[in-house]
């Protein structure tokens, strides 16, 4: 276990640097806090104007404490932060959680504060959480540790919980415990100057006490860090990562002047950077304690069928809604099964998926049916309703269910399926809650919140089972790409040209279609003669986003005379629309006219917040319209590359739909990771498109038949 945090997570003392004997105040609480919860250690309040604070010795520094000290805990104002982390040092305190604010949050002069903070707990190889932050809570039992400042206590449980909001942390602890979900340990981050959300991942990763990571975000901090800290949390120790990200919205997509950097704004970047990382996404905060609930309590589906159990008929078929609907399955029960729910069920009721056991349904026939269906190889989790028609059968069908479970779990293989269940109306809450809560068996109040928790459940089972993955490297002219944007550097230009960029993906190996910038019709002329008739031309004006649109390509010339034909319709729209700036000669793309194969496109942008983004998406119409593309964040590996393709609605168009050839898949994951390759290589890159990428049928390849790449403001 990561020793650095030891002294914040499980210290074996704590001093309380600006304790206080007027309950309400912040140092009164965290004081409170500690001694309530039972912390396994001595507390050492310190206040120069007190002798004693919850009748425990206070001591006028922290200095004058005889005894070693772990975990500082301060709560003076902001001037005094630095003087008292200075005393902390020459004490040889090695944890500090820091309550105060005025920081990093209110302006240049707070920023100028912590970085000075920040800078003389680095020199001290001390680690600090905050400023600005709720505390830090341990309920491991060697430990129970809580230094926060919040009025409810949390229920110990498997799920370690990491909050950037600390203004959010008393929610989240009252939260958790009204639902049932229990804390391994509660951090707020703060304003995480010292102490990062990576350092947290690292440390619950081996925590034998946390099964799965709840966190609460506002930036990622180190993209790269936290991408391949989050993948080895989930990949290699196996536990599920679990975030909200605030901040969903951002400006400015609007102003890109490429397809993929318009369609990577808003909120795709935290999206694919979780996607990356196997970290499952919530929507709410709401959400993230149901799905938490699932991943705390039970274990991973073996797959995706799921068999529903309900005495009601309406919430079975919502339970089937929406477990359909988020790509999980209804089990198919085979004949066996069904006789043998036959036998116990009236014989109005329904055997199939879902069962329904019908309104009386009595505590033995869900005991008997759970114990039928979990003993069904062909079920992988059970999701079971119960709506309560007297109040007081609820505790006994909570019984019944109990005892199903555990019978199952004492059959031949012993297989410990997944199962959530839905008490719903008066049935959620009380003494049936407590009855299946203690059976660490989730509780939901609506089948729809119990068929999420599932979904996700199964997705990260896959994510898993994914196989091992690997970063592509290329043999390529680096030489060349440099030096075509090192020119264009030099001319204080963003775009490269249209010939710059067909010669750098050349040198990356990005399959072009034949091509040649041309400005007379003559020398369109003679490249047509030399590749072969019909042929395309298009203008070539990086202001110019949608040439289609204006009459700027134009397709199938078949002839010189319809080549200058094509050149002066051409010259006209660029006059008439003034579209050239003044003294800059007309350029246009000659390019031989490729017929079949599927559009796509294939694009990257740069995010602030996480870095590049590489994109894949169906062409045309459905870039444009649909917006049917799939973004993940840079670096991707191969196994990446495949689920991107695979991963885009119109996949079927791509795998030979209604009797169509299907596409040569191979080439476009080639091309994504020559992309991404490039991308590590060229960082300046700020955003670019191979848009469209034609795919020709399987064993064809295919071929990039416009690009454009635009590069990023110099740095200052």
């Amino acid at each position: 276990m990561p020793s650095s945090l030891d002294s914040i997570l499980q210290p074996c003392s704590v001093a309380v640097i600006g304790a206080s004997q007027t309950p309400g105040r912040i140092g009164h609480e965290i004081v409170h806090n500690l001694i309530s919860f039972g912390f396994q250690g001595p507390v050492y309040p310190v206040n120069p104007r007190h002798k004693h604070i919850h009748s425990l010795r206070a001591y006028p520094s922290v200095e004058d404490i005889p005894d070693p000290v772990d975990l500082a805990v301060i709560v003076v104002t902001r001037d005094q932060v630095l003087p008292t982390v200075e005393a902390c040092a020459r004490k040889g305190i090695r944890g500090l959680v820091v309550i105060s604010a005025g920081f990093r949050e209110v302006g240049k002069e707070g920023a100028e504060r912590e970085a000075a903070v920040a800078a003389l707990v680095e020199k001290h190889g001390m680690r600090m959480l905050g400023p600005n932050c709720m505390g830090i809570i341990n309920c491991d039992p060697e430990v129970s540790l809580n230094a926060s400042f919040g009025s409810t206590e949390p229920v110990r449980g498997h799920a370690g919980f990491a909050s950037q909001s600390g203004a959010l942390g008393e929610v989240i602890i009252s939260t958790a415990r009204s639902v049932g979900l229990g804390i391994s340990s509660f951090v707020s981050l703060g304003n995480k100057a010292n102490v990062d959300g990576y350092d947290l991942l690292e440390w619950w990763a081996v925590d034998p006490n946390t099964n799965v990571i709840l966190l609460y975000l506002e930036d990622f901090g180190d993209p790269n860090r936290f991408t391949t800290t989050a993948r080895t949390v989930t990949r290699h120790h196996g536990k599920p990562i679990l975030a909200v990200k605030s901040g969903r919205t951002r400006q400015g997509a609007a102003a890109a002047a490429s397809h993929t950097g318009a369609l990577a704004g808003g909120d795709q970047a935290a999206s694919s950077l979780f996607a990356t990382s196997g970290v499952i996404r919530c929507n709410t905060v709401q959400q993230l304690f149901a799905m938490g609930l699932a991943f705390s309590l039970q274990p991973l589906p073996a797959g995706r069928r799921v068999a529903v159990l309900t005495n009601a008929g309406g919430p079975g078929i919502m339970a089937t809604d929406a477990l359909v609907g988020l790509g999980l399955e209804m089990a198919q029960l085979p004949a066996s099964t069904c006789k043998a729910l036959e036998k116990v069920v009236p014989l109005a009721a329904p055997v199939h998926n879902p069962v329904d056991i019908i309104a009386s349904a009595d505590p033995e026939k869900y005991r008997a049916c759970t114990e039928i269906l979990l003993a069904e190889p062909s079920v992988d989790a059970l999701l079971l309703i119960f709506v309560s028609p007297l109040q007081s059968a609820i505790p006994d069908v909570a019984h019944g269910i109990v005892q199903g479970v555990r019978s199952s779990r004492n059959g031949v293989d012993g297989t410990e399926k997944t199962v959530l269940t839905c008490f719903m109306g008066r049935g959620n809450g009380g003494e049936a809650s407590r009855i299946l809560h203690e059976a660490s068996l989730p509780l939901y109040s609506f089948p729809e919140d119990a068929a999420e928790a599932l979904a996700a459940m199964a997705r990260f089972k896959e994510w898993r089972k994914r196989p091992p993955e690997n970063l592509m490297t290329y043999e390529v002219d680096s030489g060349q790409a440099k030096s075509i944007i090192n020119a264009a550097r030099k001319e204080q230009r963003a775009w490269l040209s249209g010939q710059e960029t067909f010669h750098l993906l050349e040198s990356y190996g990005i399959p072009m279609v034949p091509s040649r910038f041309v400005q007379r019709p003559e020398e369109a002329i003679a490249f047509a003669e030399e590749v072969g008739y019909p042929i395309v031309l298009k203008l070539q004006a990086e202001q110019v986003l949608h040439k289609s649109d204006i009459g700027a390509v134009q397709l199938d010339l078949r002839s010189a005379r319809e080549i200058k034909g094509a050149f002066w319709d051409i010259t006209e729209i660029v006059r008439e629309r003034a579209l050239l700036p003044s003294g800059q000669s007309l350029c246009l793309l000659a390019q031989k006219m490729v017929v079949g194969g599927q559009e796509t496109i294939i694009g990257a942008a740069h995010d602030p917040g996480v870095g590049h983004l590489l994109m894949f998406g169906l062409g045309g119409v459905f870039v444009e319209l649909m917006e049917d593309v799939v973004f993940r964040v840079h670096p991707i590996t191969d196994v990446d590359a495949h689920e991107m393709v695979r991963g885009v609605k119109g996949f079927p168009l791509l795998n030979g739909y209604r009797g169509a050839p299907p596409v040569d898949l191979p080439v476009l994951e080639d091309v994504l990771l020559r992309t991404n390759h490039l991308l590590s290589n060229l960082p300046e890159i700020e955003e670019m498109d191979l848009n469209p990428f034609l795919v020709l049928p399987a064993g064809e390849g295919g071929l990039a038949v416009d690009a454009r790449i635009r590069l990023a403001p110099p740095k200052q």
